[in-house]
């Protein structure tokens, strides 16, 4: 019987015997699409394109084209970065109580069902 795939957990941590600590898969795509949503471009030293820098609209007034152009730029940035692992199937953004939830929709390229991953930004802070 094969092993299952071990992954880096997101952000690291040592697991209980004083390890690195891994997640499975599934857990993994999820922490690559938070990390895409919530590093800052020029955050990242040897990748300063990396990320959509979603925290810095959190600030921004809240109307129908900041929503509209953040799901495009969520959407672009998700694609760019992580086109090998997900197709992105839909990207919404909404603003609740100071926070900015966002919900992507996505199926793993290989394979696994479709799933769907809420993200929030409280006011003036991380994820």
């Amino acid at each position: 019987m094969p092993a299952t795939a071990a992954y880096l957990a997101f952000p690291f941590v040592p697991d209980a015997r004083g390890r690195s600590a891994t997640v499975g898969r599934e857990r993994h795509i999820r922490e690559m699409v938070e990390q895409v949503l919530f590093t800052a471009p020029g955050e990242r030293v040897m990748r300063p394109e990396f990320g959509c820098g979603v925290k810095e609209l959190l600030f921004q007034p809240a109307s129908e084209a900041l929503a509209a152009a953040t799901q495009q730029m969520i959407h672009g940035a998700l694609i760019r970065w992580l086109e090998d692992w997900i197709a992105v199937q839909s990207v919404t953004v909404a603003v609740e109580d100071s926070s900015l939830i966002v919900t992507v929709a996505y199926v793993p390229r290989l394979g696994g069902e479709a799933r769907q991953e809420s993200f929030t930004l409280p006011a003036g802070g991380g994820p």
